[in-house]
């Protein structure tokens, strides 16, 4: 099973720090936050896994080269102009290959072990879910039963994390270019095709210093 980092967005509220350094290779703890993906996958048994980019891209090809010495393959996937999640992941499908593959939001950090994810894929998609962060207090999906789907008014939401499991197949009727990946999700909900499952520890999305800073916190407990 290969893997995809997304790796493609400008980080604008990270500025000035994502000014002239690409938000992927934004350190915490020393370490620039994609490695920690990429460290992780290996970890789990991913040895091949494609990075797509746009905003000063080659610097992350310049940094983490082939892979090699993380003990995995490096692809990766340059968008001229950002292509938004489905626009980016469509266009690396000929990278990623005809079987269901894992995707990763490069702006995370988490200690969420992704050998779970080496798993048989039923349906379309599989979502890693989290707890409502403070800056999205009203979720986006309902989890019940080990699917997930779209909540009713007043229904308890869950986060979804940009952590995923994927079938090519959900972006059978796409067309190249920029779109979000949200509306197909909830094509695939209707038809009963999106598993889940409830994370609950550690994750973080580094949208902002602050959060960057409680990813630092929490490195420096660990130490």
């Amino acid at each position: 099973m290969k893997a995809m980092i997304l790796a493609a967005g400008k980080g604008e509220r990270m500025r000035p720090l994502t000014l002239h350094t690409p938000k992927p290779l934004v350190r915490a703890g020393g370490v620039p936050l994609i490695e920690y993906h990429i460290k992780a996958l290996a970890k789990a048994g991913f040895e091949q896994i494609v990075i797509n980019h746009a905003w000063l891209g080659q610097q992350i090809e310049d940094y983490l080269g082939d892979g090699q010495r993380f003990g995995v393959q490096l692809s990766y996937s340059p968008e001229g102009e950002p292509l938004e999640t489905g626009g980016g992941i469509l266009r690396a499908l000929p990278l990623l290959g005809a079987e269901p593959f894992v995707i990763v939001n490069g702006d995370l950090w988490t200690d969420y072990d992704f050998a779970r994810l080496r798993r048989p894929l039923e349906g379309l998609a599989h979502l890693v879910l989290v707890n409502n962060p403070v800056q999205h207090p009203l979720g986006d999906f309902v989890l019940g039963e080990g699917k997930v789907r779209d909540g009713l008014p007043g229904e308890a939401q869950l986060t979804y994390s940009g952590i995923s499991i994927l079938h090519p197949a959900l972006f059978a009727n796409c067309q190249p270019g920029a779109f979000k990946l949200a509306p197909l999700f909830r094509q695939a909900m209707s038809q009963a095709q999106v598993s889940g499952e409830h994370f609950t520890g550690q994750w973080i999305d580094v949208g902002t210093h602050e959060r960057l800073a409680d990813v630092e916190r929490l490195l420096s407990e660990r130490r």
